[in-house]
Order: C-alpha cells, then sequence, then structure tokens
C-alpha cells in the first residue's frame, strides 16, 4: 500500500516541505506515479517498530545501575 507525501508527513511529526526535500535527495524511497509521489507504507511501519525498539533498549540501559567502582578508596 502506497501514501502520499502529506500522509507520511503527517506520520512523522514533520513538514511537507521537509519530507518532499527527502524524497527528493533519496533519503525516503518513492515511486513516482506521473502526478505525485507515492512512499510505501511498510517502509514507515518499519521504522516505527525499529524506533521502539531504540527506545525500549535506551530506557533499559538508563534504568539500569552504575555498578560499584573498584578504585574509590574511602579517604574518611
Amino acid at each position: 500500500m502506497y501514501i502520499t507525501i502529506p500522509k507520511a508527513a503527517e506520520q512523522l511529526g514533520m513538514p511537507v516541505e521537509q519530507v518532499t526535500k527527502y524524497v527528493l535527495e533519496g533519503r525516503i524511497r518513492a515511486v513516482h506515479d506521473g502526478e505525485q509521489f507515492m512512499i510505501n507504507q511498510d517502509q514507515f511501519e518499519l521504522y516505527f517498530d525499529q524506533l521502539e525498539i531504540a527506545k525500549q533498549q535506551l530506557t533499559e540501559w538508563l534504568n539500569e545501575p552504575l555498578p560499584p567502582d573498584r578504585d574509590i578508596k574511602d579517604e574518611d
């Protein structure tokens, strides 16, 4: 299934002009049907899945306690 650039911009939370620029630069792959560019919907579903996994991994990493440092000596 393909979506238009305005719909993709809405899903990404980006301005339409920026998504159009990314399509023209080749950073987002799209197909031109003679009138407008169409973007594959599956591309964004995979992107959002990977983004959620990365957020979860970052949260787990930030919540992991620091190991005690063996080099710290109590000077008291």
